[in-house]
């Protein structure tokens, strides 16, 4: 696919030169995407924020009839840039995932003669939606803005946590705004429960609207604000209730103060003959329509569009200064909009009185923490919260409370899967919301450990959990039991492994030593003869017709046998044995990354593209993105080395398509921080980073205890990707990985780095990074 060049975007693009940018967030590209998927929205939100304004282009049904839409999963974020007209702006969206939801409060501001129907990206004249060109458009953090062609209007967009604020420049005349309550992202006929609106007064509207999606059941809670009066207004039901019982006495349609349905679309007619703007403030609740109200007064009452954009601004700055880089102008770019996707989810889920709707769809207060939503686990365990725990502690406090409120209020006695929006959705695999836990107990991230330790443990006893029964009877998921179970057993087994850590750190001898008997699951999966992780029966046969290369129906997900064969972070030593030794096992990586994988292998799959592979080696799928650090268990340690600086420079561009797969709520963004700071988590629930290689000259990280963590790596370059040597705070440093603890107390972490590898820098066996089977 080819690649697109960003211009016109942001602030530092200007007419085709660059500008220098002085603020983190003017080097910040919020359109970075995967290869032209779409998954990425270009609106406006504040870090961690409820809120996430950003144009739809788009109304692609999820299913119709119950018929999947393959093209849906283009607009998993609701925006596509190669299209050329926009629905309108909705105020919730999810960054860079590879199945959706949301897109609730879709606003649109029209002139001349109103449609209630978005019309189609084929005839836009057919419905309210307009053209717009790229050359009028501008993304920056906090900040997006279009000119929206049909009618002439400006749009422009920004947000406080919880309430999304628009601000229309309409010609002279009159104008409407649009506000449809039926849209939304992966949307279906059916999918809107209920829809309700009041007009309470001439500037003020609230209601609620309930969904049944991908989370399936949502409450979404509003209350809208106009800075003109509403002159009239009315609406339309697109698919008429067949009884309307007594409310058929009223012309409910124009004019009525009181609207409800399924498929609600409204209109509110200004008067713009003064030409003056229309600021429009939107706040959400899961709550209430009073809660909403009161999360409007709180963030947004009295000020401006404008100084609300600058306090966005202020925020993103702020959130991103927690790093302080020195490189060439593309990786800096790289570097900040990647933290920038890792500050987007989780999101506040609770209003600002501390109430907030739980996974019981009970009212709670929280009380002494912030509750969060969006729990992409099976991604984010492996360097999202990771990096929180180093970067932002205080979140990763509030995050594992989250976590923690979800298992009290699960009826399955469950940590988050793949949650949002007080629902538990069951994407994916696994228990990883004992990983999160694991990790943060491990790092001494505050939290309630004894609550934390019985959560992981029922997490991973739950018997209807995909296998999980079987696994526990027989020490493996059988085929029979799961398409994916191979996938299933060896991301247990890490889950068991660390459930064991976070119990032995607390000195619960006897759960730690039944989760490290646990942890051992992969060994029922080693097929000998083939030396790969291969799925079995019940009856202990292998499966038959087996491929290793293949990534669908033969036991795994999002991975083949030859990536997943790869998976046991907590055991590379055990990985090295059935692999045939340290020179086999080196043998097997290499090749890895340099065989090629016929393109039957992926041409079918929705987000891999040759693009985005090095060899068999696909970054864009997350449990691959640990192998290369797996040199450093080797007698080639510098293999880590070369393979980093390959991913960074392939892999991740700032351009429109410059992720080689789904963001994932960050986890790709995390890795990529990680890496360029020159080392990385392989096995979350131990204190320890694996070294790798930086990509930065300098880099700063200001951690929250008012300490420094300096990395430094002056002779780094696309030639000198080799570490020649490395030092500790001006001493000669010899492991192969650090700890938390000292990276959290500061200090300086200094590279020597060179164009050839060091290939006398190797490891003893105990200098290398923890594995379950000693050397």
């Amino acid at each position: 696919m080819k690649r697109i060049s960003v211009l016109l975007l942001v602030l530092i693009f200007v007419g085709g030169s660059v500008v220098n940018a002085q603020r983190k967030i003017d080097y910040v590209n919020p359109l970075i995407g995967t290869n032209g998927m779409g998954h990425t929205f270009p609106g406006a939100c504040v870090p961690h924020g409820l809120v996430q304004l950003s144009p739809d282009t788009d109304t692609v049904p999820h299913n119709i009839d119950g018929k999947y839409q393959p093209r849906v999963y283009e607009y998993c974020a609701g925006y596509q840039y190669r299209d050329s007209s926009i629905v309108g702006f909705s105020h919730t969206h999810f960054n860079g995932t590879g199945h959706s939801d949301l897109g609730d409060i879709l606003l649109m501001p029209v002139t001349g003669p109103v449609k209630y129907n978005p019309g189609t990206a084929e005839n836009p004249d057919s419905g309210y939606r307009s053209r717009f060109s790229h050359a009028t458009e501008k993304a920056c953090p906090g900040y997006y803005s279009v000119v929206l062609e049909d009618y002439g209007v400006k749009a422009e967009l920004t947000t406080t946590e919880r309430v999304g604020v628009h601000k229309y420049t309409f010609p002279e005349g009159d104008g409407h705004i649009i506000l449809d309550l039926k849209h939304g992202i992966y949307n279906y006929d059916g999918k809107v429960l209920w829809a309700n609106l009041r007009i309470e007064n001439d500037t003020l509207l609230t209601g609620y609207r309930i969904t049944s999606g991908w989370a399936r059941v949502n409450y979404t809670y509003f209350a809208i604000t106009f800075s003109k009066p509403i002159k009239s207004y009315g609406y339309r039901e697109m698919k008429p209730l067949l009884y309307n019982g007594m409310w058929r006495k009223f012309d409910v349609y124009r004019n009525f103060p009181e609207i409800g349905g399924r498929n609600v679309v409204a209109c509110f007619d200004f008067d713009f003959s003064g030409g003056e703007t229309l600021e429009i403030k939107v706040a959400l609740s899961p709550v209430s329509s009073r809660g909403a109200l009161n999360n409007l007064q709180v963030e947004t009452a009295g000020r401006s569009f404008d100084e609300l954009c600058r306090q966005a601004e202020q925020k993103w700055e702020n959130a991103l200064s927690v790093v302080d880089v020195t490189g060439d102008y593309d990786r800096t770019c790289n570097l900040y909009s990647s933290l920038y996707h890792t500050l987007i989810n989780p999101s506040v889920y609770m209003d600002c009185d501390s109430l907030y709707r739980g996974v019981d769809h009970e009212i709670h207060k929280a009380g002494d923490f912030t509750n969060y939503t969006v729990f992409s686990v099976w991604d984010t365990y492996r360097a999202l919260h990771p990096l929180f725990n180093l970067f932002y502690p205080s979140l990763s406090k509030d995050i594992v409370a989250s976590f923690l409120a979800h298992y009290r209020q699960s009826v399955h006695g469950l940590l988050p899967i793949w949650s949002h929006m007080a629902n538990e959705n069951w994407c994916m695999i696994g228990y990883h919301g004992a990983s999160v836990v694991a990790d943060a107990c491990v790092k001494g991230i505050e939290m309630d450990r004894e609550l934390g330790l019985e959560a992981v443990v029922s997490s991973s006893t739950v018997p209807y959990l995909e296998g999980l029964a079987e696994y526990m009877e027989s020490g493996y998921v059988p085929q029979e039991r799961s398409s994916s179970s191979a996938s299933v057993t060896l991301e247990y087994g890490y889950d068991d492994w660390a459930i064991y850590n976070m119990a032995r750190v607390m000195g619960e001898q006897e759960i730690a030593n039944k989760y490290f008997k646990r942890a051992k699951a992969y060994k029922h999966l080693i097929d000998p003869k083939l030396g790969f992780i291969r799925p079995r029966d019940r009856a202990g046969n292998w499966k038959a017709d087996f491929d290793v290369l293949d990534t669908h129906g033969q036991g795994f997900i999002e991975g083949n046998s030859w990536n997943y064969s790869f998976y046991i972070p907590q055991d590379v030593n055990g990985l090295k044995a059935f692999m045939g030794g340290d020179k086999r096992f080196i043998e097997r990586l290499d090749s890895l990354f340099t065989m090629e994988l016929p393109a039957k292998y992926y041409a079918n799959t929705e987000d891999i593209t040759a693009e985005g592979l090095m060899g068999n080696y696909v970054h864009g799928n997350e449990p691959s993105q640990h192998i290369p650090y797996l040199y450093m268990w080797t007698s080639q340690p510098w293999k880590t080395q070369y393979r980093l600086r390959e991913i960074m420079d392939r892999m991740y561009r700032n351009n429109i398509d410059g992720l080689c797969g789904n963001d994932d709520c960050g986890q790709m963004s995390a890795w990529y921080i990680f890496s360029a700071m020159g080392f990385y988590p392989v096995c979350p629930g131990s204190d320890q980073y694996v070294l790798g290689a930086p990509c930065f000259k300098e880099m700063t990280v200001h951690l929250e205890n008012g300490k420094k963590l300096v990395i430094k790596a002056p002779r780094v370059s696309a030639e000198n990707r080799y570490v020649r040597s490395v030092k500790w705070n001006g001493e000669e440093y010899k492991k192969a990985y650090l700890t938390h603890e000292a990276l959290r107390e500061g200090g300086e972490l200094y590279f020597e780095m060179g164009a050839t590898p060091n290939k006398k820098r190797l490891f003893t066996k105990e200098q290398k990074p923890y594995s379950m089977t000693k050397e």
